[in-house]
Parts: structure tokens; C-alpha cells; sequence
């Protein structure tokens, strides 16, 4: 199979559901032009902060993608090339982009608060803590792994690592120079391109050299200065100008297939399971994550996006556009795994990793457009590096507001030094990912993340869908994907439990057990919710 033509029909099937399918989304989630956002009406130019569509889809973009567009589907094309294009085709248009929309424009109308906020005030407020220690956990764990991956990266690619801290220092004149000194957007983002490529090249020429371990240490620090500050000066634009090397990498690369033609080697289907996987359902779903779905994408969405939105039609882009386009670099993933004979395939990624894997297929796609190989591998490696580094920070701040938001007190009672202190909030967060990272223990309940990040989706889904009944709006749009994703996120989990427990493997069997039993927690809270608001009509 040639896979220009698969790269093509993508492409062709996203810009249809982008351009009928969303606006129909839109309508059903009653998204207004004129209606004023919680970034003016709660503005304080630290969380809440008005941002320009093009900034704020940069922030989000860098956000939600990271390197698990890249790593799911090149581990999941074990299974064949065909199930891996379908699930993020269909999931993606289908799924994965009405769940960031929706969880969006859900955060906006509940005054930026998160989907955990959501959760509580239609289902209960148990329901609602217990969903922010569960999503603290997540976020803990999530920040943790990527923490070790950037150290290790930047330990192993000294050049990345020069050219990351620059980013963070252009990033901090880019914010002075857009929200202080009133620049124009299109002249800051010239200059600011410009001077991003100028940082690759002081990378290459002037690589920094230290520990992973040292690194480690750097990194908590960043991501402690990163959460604290206000997100015009640091976060916000570091993610606008990091966008624009996956905007830049995701056109090369389909630019090179579009030239290159290359003819996918891997079998469209393979098995029914891996031996290092499990079985095709439903650890292809939970392992593809978010190239498909991903509920992490409705904590960026409800977390920081939501405070940033500056008019309520720019959710559609941000919200349901971001996640084609991550969609889209998940099928340039795929593709470079499936060029490889199942041999080759097999025999780099268990040598050199997902992540070696895609930047050596970038890297033969973009010397058929005249650059020569190995410069384009160690572009797309420090491209996926960057937007690791920006998950990263971004999930520290997340994991702050479910720790605020965990110690907020009811309504009309004064709020306690734990629910408004953000040097406190980001401290523990800080505190427990460094045990873990510097441990090394996060290692041990990682085959549960897939699982527990998918089922973070389901319910920010079940979330959405009770707030709209309690509107008297139609949800099956909602609940279909839903269901589904519970599905398979329980299926998943089950698997895992039953899996780790004939091993004799207790800690991982166990955490699946109590995730197991929160989804189901949260789902009898819900259905009695959903009936109290049918019984008082």
C-alpha cells in the first residue's frame, strides 16, 4: 500500500469532519459569539489571561501533543497498519476531537474551572474529590515519566538541551515583547521563528554537557518557576513558538511521503495480539492514546486553555482543530514505523526506541526534499524533545489547580491557605514527582497509565453529558463515544489487573483495582445524578 494514499484520505477526512461535522458539535454545545469568557470576566493576568486565537492554539497544540502521538502509534503498528490508521481516523474525528471541544466549552461555561470542578457541582462533591486525587495522581505520574525521559534526552543530546533552555529565554522577550511592549503578533512571531532557529544552531555549535541526574534537578526547578508565574511571561508563549516546530516537522514530513511514495512494508494486519502488548482489544485503543483520545487533553483544555480562551468561537478551532492536526502527525508516525520490513521494525524499536524510530524515518523523508538525512532526524528529536519539555510543564501547572481545587472550600466559606496558595500547590506537586522520578518507582504502575489516561476521557465525557442534560440538551453525540471508551478502558484495566495478578505482581494489580473501582464509583454517582435531574423535571 502506498502510504501517500493513506496519508491523502486522512487528510481529506479530516478537513470534511473539521469543516460539516464540528460546526454541528458547536451548535449542540450552544457556543455563543457574543458571550464574554472567564478570561475577562475573572481576569488576573496570572491563570486567567485573554489570549489571540493563534497564541492560545499554539499553547494548546504544544500541550496536548507531546511525543505520545508519535510513541502510541509506532508501538500499537505491531498489530498491523490497518487497525492502528482506522482507530485514529474514526477515534480521532468521532471521539478525541469532540472530547477536547466539548470539555472545553464545558470548563468556560463553570468559569474555567476543571472537568473535576464540572464533576462536582452535577454529580457531588464526593464524586468531585475523589475524581482530583485520582487526576492528581495521573498528573503526578505523567510528570514524573516525562521528567525522566527529558533528562535522559538531554543527558544523551547535549545539543537539544542548549537549544530547550534558549527557547525558555525567547519565550520570556516574546511574552514582554507581545502583552508589555504591545508588538504586533505577526512581527513577534517572524522575529520569534527566526530566533528559534537560531537556537537549533547555538545547540549544535555550543552543546551543554551535565548529568541526567543534574538535569533531573534543572528540570523540577523549571517546572516550579513554570507553574507560578503568570502564563503570558513563560508558559503561554513558550508553547506558541514550540508549536511551530511540530507545525514545521508535521509539514516536512508529509511533504517528504507526499514526494517519497513510500510502499508501508508492515503487514496491514499482524495479530490479534503482542506478545509485549497484550491483546489487540483493548490495548491497541489505550496504547495509539492520544493520536485517537486522550483525557489528559480535557484536563490542558479545562485547565490552562479554558483560562486563556478570549471569545467563545475560537473554542471550535482550538478545541476540536488542535486535535486533527495531532491526529495527523499520529498517521505521519505511522507511517514511519510501517515503511520498515516487521524484522527492521521489530529490531529498532526494542533497540533504539519509539522515539529514534520516528526521527530516522523523518529524517529519509525530508532528504527527498534536498535535507540531508541526518540533520532532519536530529530536527525531529529535538522537536519531540521540546514538546515532551512542554507536556511536562504544563501538567505541573494542571496538577497545581487539582491540588487548589482538591482544598477549595464550599461555597461561602473562606478559602484556606492549601486552596490559594500556589507555592504551596506546586511544592507538593514538585515533591511527590521527584520521589517518584528520582526513585525510579514510577517505572513499576506505568503499564497502567495508557489505561488510567484513556479512562480520564470517559469521564470528562460522562462530566459533559450531565451538564448538558441539565440543560435539556440532546448528549448521544457524547454518549456514544463514551460508552465506548468505558468499554475499553475497563476492559483494559481488567486485563491488566488479571495480568499482573497471575504474575504475582500485587502493586500493579491492585492500582488497576482502585482505578477499576473509582470509574465505577463515579458512574453509579452519575446515573443517580442523571436521575435526580429527570425526577425534578
Amino acid at each position: 500500500m502506498n502510504a501517500a494514499t493513506i496519508l491523502a484520505a486522512s487528510i481529506v477526512l479530516f478537513a470534511i469532519a473539521y469543516r460539516f461535522y464540528s460546526p454541528w458539535i458547536e451548535r449542540r454545545l450552544g457556543v455563543e459569539a457574543g458571550r464574554r469568557t472567564p478570561a475577562h470576566t475573572m481576569r488576573d493576568d496570572v491563570d486567567y489571561c485573554p489570549a489571540r486565537m493563534p497564541v492560545l492554539f499554539g499553547h494548546h497544540f504544544a500541550s496536548i501533543a507531546g511525543a505520545a502521538p508519535i510513541v502510541g502509534p509506532i508501538v500499537a503498528a505491531a498489530y498491523g497498519w490497518l487497525p492502528v490508521i482506522l482507530w485514529i481516523v474514526i477515534g480521532g474525528i468521532f471521539m478525541g476531537s469532540v472530547h477536547d471541544f466539548a470539555s472545553l466549552v464545558a470548563s468556560i461555561r463553570h468559569s474555567g474551572r476543571s472537568i473535576g470542578e464540572v464533576i462536582a457541582d452535577h454529580v457531588g462533591r464526593t464524586g468531585g474529590k475523589i475524581f482530583l486525587v485520582f487526576l492528581f495522581a495521573a498528573l503526578v505520574l505523567l510528570i514524573a515519566v516525562f521528567l525522566v525521559i527529558v533528562a535522559k534526552t538531554f543527558a544523551e543530546v547535549p545539543s537539544a538541551a542548549t537549544a530547550s533552555m534558549l527557547f525558555i529565554a525567547l519565550a520570556v522577550l516574546f511574552g514582554i515583547a507581545v502583552y508589555r511592549l504591545r508588538f504586533p503578533i505577526w512581527l513577534s512571531t517572524i522575529v520569534g521563528v527566526a530566533l528559534l532557529a537560531s537556537c537549533m544552531l547555538a545547540g549544535w555549535a555550543w552543546p551543554i554537557r551535565l548529568s541526567e541526574t543534574t538535569w533531573a534537578l534543572l528540570l523540577l526547578a523549571y517546572c516550579f518557576i513554570s507553574s507560578v508565574t503568570p502564563v503570558w511571561i513563560l508558559l503561554q508563549p513558550r508553547d506558541y513558538l514550540n508549536s511551530f516546530l511540530l507545525y514545521a516537522l508535521a509539514a516536512g514530513v508529509v511533504a517528504g511521503i507526499f514526494v517519497a511514495q513510500p510502499e508501508l512494508k508492515l503487514p496491514a494486519f499482524a495479530s490479534w495480539s503482542d506478545p509485549g502488548i497484550g491483546p489487540l482489544f483493548p490495548m491497541l485503543f489505550v496504547t495509539v492514546a492520544c493520536g485517537a483520545i486522550s483525557g489528559f487533553h480535557s484536563i490542558v483544555a479545562s485547565g490552562t486553555t479554558a483560562k486563556q480562551l478570549d471569545r467563545e468561537k475560537d473554542a471550535r478551532p482550538i478545541g476540536y482543530g488542535a486535535m486533527l492536526v495531532e491526529c495527523l502527525v499520529a498517521v505521519a508516525a505511522l507511517i514511519a514505523a510501517a515503511r520498515l520490513a516487521t524484522s527492521d521494525y521489530a529490531s529498532t524499536l526494542a533497540s533504539q526506541g519509539p522515539v529514534a524510530l520516528f526521527s530516522a524515518g523523518t529524517g529519509e523523508m525530508l532528504s527527498k526534499l534536498g535535507i540531508k538525512a541526518s540533520s532532519g532526524a536530529q530536527f525531529a528529536a529535538l522537536a519531540v524533545s521540546a514538546f515532551v519539555m512542554t507536556t511536562l510543564d504544563t501538567a505541573t501547572r494542571l496538577c497545581r489547580f487539582a491540588f487548589q481545587e482538591f482544598f477549595a472550600p464550599r461555597r461561602g466559606k473562606k478559602p484556606g491557605i492549601l486552596s490559594k496558595n500556589r507555592y504551596i500547590a506546586t511544592a507538593a506537586t514538585i515533591a511527590c514527582a521527584a520521589t517518584l522520578a528520582l526513585s525510579g518507582s514510577w517505572k513499576a504502575i506505568w503499564p497502567i497509565f495508557g489505561a488510567s489516561n484513556q479512562l480520564l476521557a470517559a469521564l470528562a465525557l460522562l462530566a459533559v453529558s450531565i451538564w448538558l442534560k441539565s440543560k435539556g440538551k440532546k448528549t448521544r453525540f457524547l454518549e456514544i463515544p463514551m460508552v465506548a471508551m468505558f468499554v475499553i478502558t475497563l476492559s483494559a484495566l481488567g486485563s491488566i489487573v488479571w495480568t499482573n495478578y497471575a504474575k504475582a505482581n500485587y502493586t500493579i494489580s491492585a492500582i488497576g483495582a482502585a482505578l477499576f473501582a473509582l470509574a465505577a464509583l463515579l458512574v453509579i454517582e452519575s446515573v443517580k445524578s442523571i436521575r435526580r435531574t429527570m425526577e425534578s423535571r
